[in-house]
């Protein structure tokens, strides 16, 4: 039954996850017809990238953004990085 939950509960975080990412797309530069509507900063306790990309889409996806670009990303025994992000 333990193990049932912890599927269940990895199956709804992956599908939370994805969410998050659709709703802010990672992008090269300035997205035409968007403008800047601030920065957001995030970071992870562990050395996953893709973690810390997460972290910034959530903040992105939380502050109203349509599309972010990671600015800089950083490690000192975790990661922390910022992102611009455009409406």
């Amino acid at each position: 039954m333990k193990n049932l939950t912890k599927v269940l509960a990895v199956i709804a975080l992956s599908a939370a996850s994805f969410t998050t990412l659709a709703a802010a797309t990672a992008v090269s530069s300035q997205p035409n017809g968007e403008h800047k509507i601030g920065e957001v900063s995030a970071s992870t306790n562990s050395d996953d990238l893709s973690a810390l990309q997460r972290n910034l889409a959530s903040e992105a996806s939380e502050e109203g953004a349509r599309s972010y670009h990671i600015t800089s990303a950083g490690d000192e025994n975790h990661l922390y990085g910022t992102a611009e992000i455009y409406k």
